[in-house]
């Protein structure tokens, strides 16, 4: 434990020489420590740094990275470990409901004063489908001057479920952690457990990997394609973006047997090989995918009613994407080039040049646009993997070793990176961290929204569309 390198690292950040990654807290009977993982510009490897944190007490990440403060309640709920000059101390998880809550029967909300200026709650249970989230708006007529988002309603303790665990039951567990990436979450979790016990994994299963990941990428973004489009009043774009998401998922289930591909990486490899016919299924499905979804672009582009509504609505300022950390096509939509897979590679993607579109606008219609790159970019990497499958095994067994080893893996998943932290001894889990991209988009989502008229939520909202679940581990 370092606590003069903590406060190395965390000055670091605050001059912006460093990447905040995470931080975490883990406790025992008698003491607790918390966890720091930090990139330095440029450079391939994360560095974690940790330090005791003595009568519950340490010195707030959150004070030099505003992207930690989040995660830094999580800290102080779930663990009681308190972070000394935490600019936000409010419960975060904690909703009053637990035997030994700290939460208050009402929850104080950033205020908004001026004259006309009310409030608009929505929330938690909303008319759709959806996770639940409450949203709170300070406005003046249609204009929103605050939002708030809080969240916390589905926490589920994952994390805690992990700890003790076999490694592979421990990654039927990270595999549910959101399930629209089920993939990246055991890609991540599959590498951390890898790097700690020093394992090669077979080319194959390498190759198998980038195939499952970039089919949920394609999934994912012709269904938020479709989603921002029908937000927009342009149900038909919906539809037959739908049409497309469908197929992709149904040649996932035809190739791998499952449409969202769960529980097929593991550490080690994977369980599912790929046949001829799969192969051929794949070859052939995903060339007509991407010509049908170019006839949607082009219906997209040439809808003025359409282009009124995203382009200039929802803008994030490039500063603060750089400043919260953005990445993903948030990130990217605003000037942010960096993608896991080409600036910090791994296998399959270390001998792919990953392709990373970068735009300035950072609208609406910008992060839509990175969606359309990365939807052409996810065929061509597909389609070169599938070109160049490797004969070879899908899996090596772990070795049952008993000295206590710890691993780290950044994961490109549609959203942005995904970071998963693991401790491993005598084939258990010990400890355990991930961390979803959404804990930086949710803020980026705030910043963005001000100035927007309350009718242009639902679309800012589909074109970030963070995640929950990823947030309330």
């Amino acid at each position: 434990m370092n606590s003069a390198r903590w406060e190395d690292v965390t000055t670091n950040l605050a001059d912006h020489a460093t990447t905040f990654i995470a931080v975490w807290g883990e406790r025992n009977d008698e003491s607790g420590a918390v966890n720091l993982a930090v990139r330095r510009k440029g450079e391939r490897s994360i560095e974690i740094v940790s330090r005791s944190a003595p009568d519950s007490h340490y010195p707030s990440v959150g004070r030099h990275h505003p992207s930690a403060i989040l995660m830094e309640r999580v800290i102080q709920d779930v663990h009681g470990l308190v972070a000394d000059g935490l600019p936000d101390t409010r419960p975060w998880l904690d909703h009053g409901f637990w035997p030994h809550s700290r939460a208050g029967t009402s929850y104080n909300f950033k205020p908004a004063f001026g004259p006309g200026v009310h409030q608009i709650p929505v929330g938690p249970v909303h008319a759709g489908t959806i996770e639940p989230g409450h949203f709170r708006f300070s406005v003046n007529g249609e204009i929103i001057i605050r939002l708030e988002a809080r969240l916390g309603y589905v926490h589920r303790d994952v994390l805690g479920l992990m700890r003790g665990k076999a490694i592979d039951d421990a990654a039927t567990l990270v595999g549910r952690v959101s399930g629209d990436s089920t993939v990246a979450y055991a890609f991540a979790f599959a590498r951390a457990v890898e790097q700690a016990l020093d394992l090669a994994v077979p080319a194959r299963a390498s190759a198998l990997r980038g195939i499952m990941a970039e089919l949920e990428r394609l999934a994912n973004h012709l269904g938020d394609f479709g989603a921002i489009c029908n937000d927009s009043g342009f149900a038909l774009l919906n539809i037959h973006a739908a049409v497309l998401r469908e197929r992709i998922l149904r040649l996932a289930a035809l190739v791998f047997g499952h449409r969202l591909m769960m529980d097929f990486i593991v550490p080690g490899g994977v369980l599912r090989d790929l046949n001829e016919e799969g192969a051929t299924a794949l070859k052939s499905g995903l060339p007509s995918v991407l010509a049908a979804f170019g006839r949607l672009v082009d219906l997209y582009e040439k809808t003025a009613s359409l282009q009124d509504r995203v382009v200039g609505t929802g803008r994030l300022d490039p500063a603060v994407a750089n400043l919260l950390g953005c990445g993903g096509y948030v990130g990217r939509a605003a000037g942010q080039d960096f993608d896991a897979r080409r600036d910090m590679p791994y296998a399959p993607y270390d001998g792919i040049a990953v392709r990373v579109p970068v735009f300035n606008s950072a609208d609406v219609d910008a992060r839509v646009r990175v969606r359309i790159a990365e939807i052409h970019e996810s065929v061509r990497i597909l389609l070169s993997l599938l070109g160049t499958m490797p004969k070879s095994s899908i899996r090596v067994a772990l070795p049952n070793d008993l000295t206590a080893r710890s691993g780290s893996a950044l994961v490109e998943g549609f959203r942005g990176d995904i970071f998963a932290f693991v401790r491993v001894c005598g084939g258990r889990l010990s400890d355990a961290f991930v961390r979803d991209p959404s804990w930086f988009l949710w803020p980026a989502l705030e910043a963005a929204i001000e100035g927007n008229i309350v009718a242009d939520f639902p679309l800012c909202n589909k074109s970030f569309n963070a995640a929950y679940a990823g947030c309330d581990l």
